[in-house]
């Protein structure tokens, strides 16, 4: 009978988790306390997962709180999906680096929008889980929230709660990539290990049939595959393996294609894969679109899913509560797990899931071009953790002069004029920063 306590309710993660939740075959019904500090999409949020529990598993209990304190004494699973102060900042984080060039595609987890998100955040987030230790030591803390492993990077540092990060690009590409190769997704053999948004499948093949050649053939000559990924499918061919992320993000982790027009012409396209802006021109419509499918399941104009997402927190539960072991990709500390990234960062690899816990799994070294990238990426995130922790704005100018992006488009004297016009704007958000 688990107890379930979901951080950050008015997410649009709410109800496809508790609905995987209450669908686990076997799992006894227990509690799902529904968390959020705005009390109106909290309760419209409440009334949407009621109706499903109605519908799927009505001995399940739905109860809402908009003190997070009430709701987690003698709870085993934390489900974290806050939100600090997005809507406020999301143009901020976007409109003053692009008046330096530094043009973002999503900017939430890395480039200067992911720094200021992860200042804004991990202060909130450390507090989080000092309530946590509290309330209910022993539960496991499944984190969504991004940037993922800035969190992830400052919680190991400060907490001792269980917890593991999750995301679903690897579920999410393993889908593109089976269909990239013409192939059903369970016929794919495939191992993956890096960062987050940056882990790379460094095996890919079906029936023993390294699939590369076979996928690089297609990103030169067939334009109509080239399209749909064009800067996984450039690094592929350059660095020699796909990585997890979508074109658009994935080309915020790096110098190459964001620093000059022609580059993004050539390289970007619209939407999720590459344009300029995109999450800050759309994040708010996308809020207000969740809102609308709420209420649209409220009056019935909307059916309820009956099948299980890919979302990993409900396997998680569901191979600790029925002892059905699963594996998952989780972003946890690299405890020796991939030998030539830092070993007191963040990595995401392999995890076996049973009755006793998460397990991660050892992956070895990554090809050397690889590891590069991404101890470029972990330093950034090294430095935002401090500066977060230690409310440090050196650290966090530092931190945006080692981001990738910001750094293939700025030079020093730029970044800490950037950095100082972002603090500015965002100073009411960002208490204890002098």
């Amino acid at each position: 009978m688990p107890n379930v306590c979901f951080l950050g309710a008015g997410s649009g993660f709410a109800e496809t988790i508790c609905t995987d939740i209450m669908l686990v075959p076997g799992l006894a019904p227990g509690a799902l306390r529904l968390v959020d500090i705005d009390a109106e999409r909290l309760d419209l949020s409440r009334q949407v997962i009621q109706k499903i529990a109605e519908h799927l598993a009505p001995d399940w209990k739905i109860a809402a709180f908009t003190d997070r304190r009430q709701a987690l004494p003698g709870c085993d699973y934390i489900i974290n999906c806050i939100e600090v102060a997005g809507l406020q900042s999301v143009r901020a984080d976007n409109d003053i680096p692009l008046k330096y060039g530094v043009k973002q595609c999503i900017g939430d987890t890395i480039g200067p929008g992911g720094l200021f998100k992860g200042l804004r955040t991990i202060p909130v987030w450390l507090d989080v889980l000092a309530d946590c230790a509290d309330l209910c030591p022993a539960a496991w803390v499944l984190n969504y929230t991004n940037p993922m492993s800035m969190l992830m990077l400052a919680a190991t540092r400060v907490s001792h709660m269980r917890m593991v990060g999750l995301c679903h690009s690897v579920q999410g590409t393993t889908q593109q990539l089976a269909g990239y190769a013409g192939l059903p997704l369970a016929e794919l053999e495939w191992e993956c290990a890096g960062i987050n948004h940056m882990a790379w499948f460094t095996t890919l093949a079906h029936q023993g049939r390294d699939l590369y050649p076979l996928l690089r053939d297609k990103a030169r000559h067939d334009p109509q595959t080239w399209e749909q990924d064009p800067v996984r499918f450039d690094m592929m061919l350059h660095f020699g393996a796909f990585v997890t992320e979508s074109s658009g993000h994935f080309s915020e982790y790096l110098p190459y294609y964001r620093k000059r027009p022609e580059l993004i012409d050539q390289y970007c396209r619209a939407g999720y894969l590459g344009q300029t802006s995109f999450y800050a021109d759309c994040w708010p419509q996308w809020r207000h679109k969740t809102d609308e499918g709420r209420r649209a399941i409220l009056a019935t104009r909307a059916d309820i899913k009956t099948e299980r997402s890919r979302e990993y927190a409900s396997y998680i539960i569901a191979a600790r509560e029925t002892n059905v072991p699963c594996i998952i990709h989780g972003n946890v500390p690299n405890s020796g797990l991939i030998e030539n990234l830092p070993q007191d960062g963040i990595v995401e690899v392999a995890c076996a899931v049973d009755r006793t816990g998460i397990h991660p799994t050892h992956y070895g070294s990554l090809p050397p071009v690889m590891a590069a990238l991404c101890n470029a990426n972990m330093s950034m995130f090294d430095l935002a953790a401090t500066a977060a922790i230690e409310r440090s704005k050196e650290a966090a100018i530092h931190a945006l002069m080692l981001d990738p992006l910001t750094a293939a488009a700025c030079c020093p004297a730029e970044i800490r004029q950037m950095g100082e016009e972002m603090f500015a704007a965002q100073q009411e958000l960002l208490p204890g920063f002098a």
